[in-house]
């Protein structure tokens, strides 16, 4: 099989990773990659959101499978646009992508539907919003943008003030464009954090392993969110039994209120949990697989991939038997200095051999760039060093024994990825 990979980060080069694995993939494109994924894919300079050229470049050059990776183009039609082409895609189309492209959105669905999560209000005013906020007078409170932020269009505020701040930055400002003209003001749920990601083909659904992604730019979860500073897979507060009542209370729920609405999901269902007082809540949907998740979740899948995607892709997905490594995987970013906010780029990076790995760990390129035969930053999350062992402690070791080997000017990376409080 031809296959096109459609995004750039650390995310596509760990399904690259694991596409080649199949005996099925003869030849794997890129559009547009990065540093890296051009040792292991050929690269193609087609932008991520430029449909009418993707499926031009997949008729020429006889693509079997299309993967949409990235928010932006799902939300904007990108595998509704293969589909009209006769092009077999992976992902869901526009109108399920929606679930993450507006929270707005996902949030009324879940109330419409019961599906447990936190306590919210919509806005479309700033006024109203700052009025509601100083009369629940509640800290801390949750303010989100509607639509896609890079992941990075929720702040958590400590204080009524830094609450009124966010609503500001975020609707009159226009921090985040246009994703920021209706707000989500939601309650502060607290509990550990769970990510699952499921494969769905719309009728059936099947979690992936669990992990736990660090958020927060610094050590012991203090500065600025980011788009995630590290992931270990399983994450250890997610038991058979709380993943028995997700299934129940949230999976099947929400594919079978997506259906309902006319909105039937295909592809990879991210569910950003809490496991709160009150049982596991959502907090967030993705339409795709999260990063850094997948740098975690992939390593442990046993099954082939092209499989899965041709049985989500033919409705086929109950027929699959999914099986995953038992053990731990373990993945540290190495980021610029000076991310989520400004940075440099262009920066040589040490320490990793011709194909951009090192012993003893895979290395997923998020932001690189390659020439000359030297990797060069080109982002602000610049590598995801990622190790899998029996046991999270060794795989964590092996991880953070790589990052050591590995050298650029200002490199950043927290140093407790999997120490749970």
């Amino acid at each position: 099989m031809n296959i096109l990979m459609i995004g750039s980060g650390g995310r596509e080069h760990a399904l690259i990773k694991k596409l080649l694995e199949s005996p099925k993939c003869t030849k794997l494109y890129c559009a547009p990659g990065n540093g890296g994924i051009s040792r292991d894919a050929q690269l193609v300079d087609i932008d991520v959101m430029d449909k009418e050229n993707m499926v031009k470049f997949a008729k020429e050059n006889n693509i079997d499978l299309a993967f949409v990776a990235p928010d932006d183009p799902l939300a904007a039609g990108m595998v509704d646009a293969f589909d009209a082409a006769g092009i077999r895609a992976f992902g869901p189309n526009a109108n399920a992508a929606v679930i993450e492209a507006s929270k707005v959105f996902s949030k009324n669905l879940m109330k419409k539907y019961n599906i447990p999560t936190a306590k919210y209000e919509v806005f479309d005013n700033p006024h109203k919003a700052i009025e509601y906020i100083k009369a629940e007078n509640t800290t801390p409170v949750v303010v989100k943008a509607d639509g896609l932020a890079l992941g990075k269009g929720v702040i958590i505020a400590q204080t009524i003030d830094e609450a009124v701040d966010a609503v500001k930055s975020i609707m009159e400002d226009k921090k985040f464009g246009d994703s920021g003209n209706n707000i989500v003001i939601e309650e502060f749920l607290t509990g550990p954090e769970v990510s699952v990601l499921a494969f769905t083909d719309g009728k059936c659904v099947k979690p992936m392993v669990s992990s736990k992604d660090h958020k927060r730019a610094y050590d012991n979860d203090e500065g600025l969110n980011t788009g995630g500073m590290g992931t270990v897979s399983p994450n250890p507060y997610y038991t058979d039994e709380i993943a028995e009542e997700c299934m129940n209370t949230i999976f099947k729920p929400t594919i079978e209120a997506m259906n309902k609405e006319g909105r039937p999901f295909k592809g990879c269902l991210y569910f950003g949990l809490m496991i709160t007082p009150d049982g596991p809540k959502v907090i967030e949907y993705n339409a795709r697989f999260g990063d850094p998740e997948a740098q975690v979740v992939l390593p442990r899948l046993k099954t082939d991939l092209v499989d899965i995607c041709e049985a989500v892709i033919d409705e086929k997905l109950s027929d699959i038997n999914i099986e995953w490594y038992d053990g731990a995987a373990a993945c540290v970013v190495m980021a610029s200095g000076g991310y989520p906010l400004s940075y440099k780029k262009g920066i040589e990076i040490f320490g990793l051999d011709e194909n951009g790995q090192v012993d003893g760990a895979t290395v997923y390129h998020a932001g690189t760039k390659y020439e000359n035969g030297k990797f060069y930053t080109n982002g602000g999350r610049v590598l995801g060093v990622t190790a899998t062992a029996p046991t999270l402690d060794e795989a964590l070791k092996k991880a953070y024994g790589a990052v050591d080997k590995i050298k650029f000017e200002g490199a950043h990376f927290r140093h407790d990825i999997g120490r749970i409080k």
